[in-house]
């Protein structure tokens, strides 16, 4: 097992601050323009677009670490803004939620649209804050209809937040959620730029 904030032996390491040879940029045909730091984390650089794993995955525990900007120059969801999108379509958000009021299902923690966290265990701006997350996937027929609905659980700073809540489709910002799967799209997970400077650390992933 790690100790700490290191990876278990069976991790496969998504991150760990040297180079983004396990990412590609979500805008096609685009080398990644986020920011390498030398304390081994990285900054969204906003306006550039998202990043992807190129390894798929299927049910997995994921642990990553982020913090929000020191500098507060909006509120609610533009303060501190990304998220986690597993399988590029169910996401977990990622937000500045210390004394930041927004709609409860869009808080840090959230299944976007979908659950609202037990609890804010948000740490204040600026303050290295993690994620471990127990992710079950869906399971779809060869017509992509969803036969058997997946799962979150999260715990946020330690603290369980989203207690093995039930995936209602995709995480839609307008609209209600899908769970039929057209295109079987790319099971990457995919690091929101929504235009704000969070940075990330430290993520690996465990098959389940």
């Amino acid at each position: 097992p790690g100790a700490l904030n290191i990876a278990p032996s069976d991790a496969i390491i998504l991150f760990d601050g040297t180079n983004f040879s396990k990412w590609k940029s979500t805008v096609q045909n685009q080398p990644i323009k986020w920011t390498l730091n030398s304390d081994k984390s990285m900054t969204v650089k906003p306006g550039s677009g998202g990043i992807e794993s190129i390894d798929e995955h299927g049910s997995i525990q994921l642990h990553l670490e982020w913090k929000t900007p020191t500098s507060i120059k909006s509120k609610g969801q533009g303060r501190g803004n990304s998220g986690i999108f597993f399988q590029r379509r169910f996401e977990v958000q990622i937000l500045d939620s210390y004394e930041n009021r927004t709609y409860s299902n869009g808080q840090a923690g959230s299944i976007y649209k979908q659950h609202i966290p037990l609890v804010n265990a948000t740490l204040p701006p600026g303050k290295w804050q993690t994620y471990d997350i127990i992710f079950i996937e869906p399971q779809y027929n060869e017509l992509g209809d969803e036969i058997k609905a997946g799962s979150f659980t999260v715990f946020h700073n330690g603290i369980l937040i989203q207690n093995n809540v039930e995936i209602l489709g995709t995480t839609e910002y307008i609209g209600p959620p899908k769970t039929k799967m057209t295109d079987f799209p790319k099971k990457a997970l995919k690091i929101q730029d929504h235009g704000n400077l969070v940075s990330y650390r430290n993520i690996w992933f465990r098959k389940l």
